[in-house]
């Protein structure tokens, strides 16, 4: 396993800037975030102009890209700005796209052919869909996201213990969705606190890599802390990497 972080936990700067403050934080790998309303790269940008969105990501600061997160607003250039974002990413050297679950409320029978479309689009450009778990969302829960996996093959799970943590009296479990896990995203949390300042929450870090090594996983650990008010972010990332390079 290796640490790295997303450009979304430093929306306020250009990507380019993103990146050299991120490199300066001594990261080494990072999650591009490709988003609808986001602060870098958009879905439409990305597939209007490819070569335009190659160009922007030119310059990494030395850090190297390992996932893309896709989020767009479902329409029908939906499927066109996904298949743009994977070969962006597949001309960046990624196999990881991390994706959004539908609504709750959904139809399961409908979320599995959406999400049977994306994988094949993936697979075609060398890719694998990794489903983030978040609540709100089909992936609300782990033994919904375990059915999502079992019914779509080769789909992968971004696994987000935060939405198992905040407004449950006690942890849910995650164990169902383990063995599919293929991207991990972290920050800490409280059962009353989404996102708090790391080491004032309840995720326990060291019992997730543990679980995580019990079944092979040997892929990213993600830092996804977007910025909260009144906290320097710089310090609060670099106290994440250091937390989690010190559990490797």
């Amino acid at each position: 396993m290796f640490v790295c972080v997303s450009t979304e936990c430093l929306p306020h700067l250009p990507l380019a800037a993103a990146m050299e403050r991120l490199a300066e934080l001594e990261f080494t790998a990072v999650e591009l975030d490709v988003r609808e309303g986001g602060g870098h790269l958009q879905p439409a940008q990305v597939s209007a102009d490819p070569e335009g969105a190659i160009a922007a990501c030119s310059d990494l600061q030395r850090l190297r890209p390992v996932a893309v997160s896709f989020a767009a607003v479902e329409g029908p250039a939906f499927y066109d700005h996904f298949t743009a974002t994977c070969r962006l990413a597949k001309s960046l050297g990624v196999v990881t796209m991390v994706v959004e679950s539908s609504e709750l409320g959904t139809p399961f029978n409908g979320e599995i052919e959406r999400l049977r479309r994306m994988v094949a689009i993936a697979a075609t450009l060398d890719a694998r869909v990794a489903v983030k778990t978040a609540a709100g969302r089909m992936t609300h829960d782990a033994e919904t996201t375990a059915s999502l996996c079992r019914n779509v093959p080769g789909l992968g799970v971004t696994l987000d213990p935060s939405h198992f943590i905040f407004g449950h009296k006690k942890p849910a479990s995650w164990e169902p969705i383990l063995k599919y896990v293929h991207h991990v995203h972290l920050r800490d949390t409280k059962a009353d606190a989404f996102q708090v300042r790391i080491g004032q929450g309840s995720v326990e870090y060291g019992r997730i890599l543990s679980q995580l090594q019990r079944v092979g996983y040997n892929r990213a650990l993600c830092a996804h802390l977007p910025p909260m008010p009144g906290v320097e972010q710089p310090a609060e990332l670099r106290k994440m990497r250091l937390l989690l390079e010190s559990l490797l």
